[in-house]
This record gives C-alpha cells, sequence and structure tokens, in this order.
C-alpha cells in the first residue's frame, strides 16, 4: 500500500509540474500569465452590456481559465459564447469548467486559436482583459474586421488611440477599469474638414 501511495504521489507530482511548465510557456509566448476575472469585475462587465438579443454571438478574446465567458453564458442564456484561448492548460481547465458547470455547446464553446487570426466577423459583442502590447495588436484587427457597431468591452487596460463610449471603475481593491467601445464609431475631434 505503501508504495502505490508514492507512485501516485510521484505521478501527481509529474503531473503538476508538467502544467505549470506549460502555463509559463504560454505566459512566455504571450507576454502575460492567465488571469481568472475576480467576481466585482464580472459583475461590473454584465452592467456595462446590460442586455443582448437572442443569438447573440459573445466572443471572449484571450478567455483564459473561462471565469468570464462562463458567467456571459449564464447572464445571456439566449446567446452564444465563444472563449478563444491559445493558452493550453486555461483552454482545457475552461473546457471542463463548462462541462462541470453543465453549459452546453450550443451555449458555451471555447477555441483553442490564436486570438490575432479570428474571425470577429461573426461577433455581436467582444470582450477581452488583455495586457497593453495585446490591445495594441488588436484594436486595428477589430477595427478591420468586426461589424460596424459592435460593442467592445475591455477590462482593466484600454485600447491606445480608441475613445470609449463609456468608462467604469470597479470597487475592487485595484480599482479596475471598464471600458466600453463601438467598432467603427467615431470621436467628435475626428471628423475630417
Amino acid at each position: 500500500m505503501h508504495e502505490l501511495y508514492v507512485i501516485l504521489s510521484v505521478a501527481l507530482a509529474v503531473i503538476v509540474l508538467i502544467l505549470l511548465f506549460l502555463i509559463v510557456v504560454f505566459s512566455v509566448r504571450n507576454g502575460i500569465t492567465p488571469m481568472p476575472t475576480s467576481r466585482s469585475v464580472r459583475q461590473m462587465v454584465m452592467q456595462q452590456i446590460d442586455q443582448v438579443q437572442e443569438g447573440t454571438r459573445i466572443i471572449e478574446a484571450g478567455s483564459g481559465f473561462g471565469t468570464l465567458a462562463i458567467q456571459l453564458s449564464r447572464r445571456f442564456p439566449l446567446s452564444q459564447v465563444i472563449g478563444v484561448e491559445n493558452s493550453i492548460v486555461p483552454f482545457w481547465s475552461s473546457r471542463f469548467l463548462a462541462w462541470a458547470n453543465r453549459l452546453p455547446a450550443s451555449r458555451l464553446t471555447f477555441r483553442r486559436t490564436d486570438l490575432f487570426d479570428y474571425p470577429y466577423e461573426e461577433a455581436d459583442l467582444i470582450v477581452c482583459y488583455l495586457h497593453p502590447a495585446a490591445m495594441r495588436r488588436l484594436r486595428p484587427i477589430l477595427q478591420e474586421r468586426a461589424k460596424n457597431g459592435t460593442k467592445v468591452v475591455s477590462v482593466f487596460f484600454a485600447f491606445d488611440h480608441w475613445e470609449p463610449t463609456s468608462l467604469e471603475v470597479c470597487r475592487d481593491l485595484y480599482r479596475t477599469k471598464v471600458y466600453v467601445y463601438h467598432v467603427g464609431k467615431s470621436h467628435t475631434l475626428d471628423i475630417q474638414v
């Protein structure tokens, strides 16, 4: 019995080390470690989205461990939520959480792909919680690919050179900001003469 305990302990330790190694590798590659969205921030995002029409397609760019995508799927049960994540451990964790929460694939799916290659043309609403370098790279992609008027909700970081239509600050420890943008909406100073 003692030998079985040792074998299981070693096997579990090896699995944990492999998972941690994969998280580190993808964190270095992506430039950021996946960060679960806190409850207060998820609530603020839901307030900023407010309501959506039946059949709305919501894309979470960089869905990490899936906590925000799962909340979106619960809050908007008549919508389809798609989490886009390239890091393997958060991707499989989010799929497991969706299964554990009994959320059908018709309401919530996760796709393992690069968020910069995703076809945002199909999105009605885009949510993201990304680092500044990713935001700089993603903004022109969204402005090129997303439909005119698509709502974009960004957690913590603002898009450079894109004026938000609203900004709210959470009452959490970090005073997290939640920005709302609309694709194709021009700021009044952008009017050309």
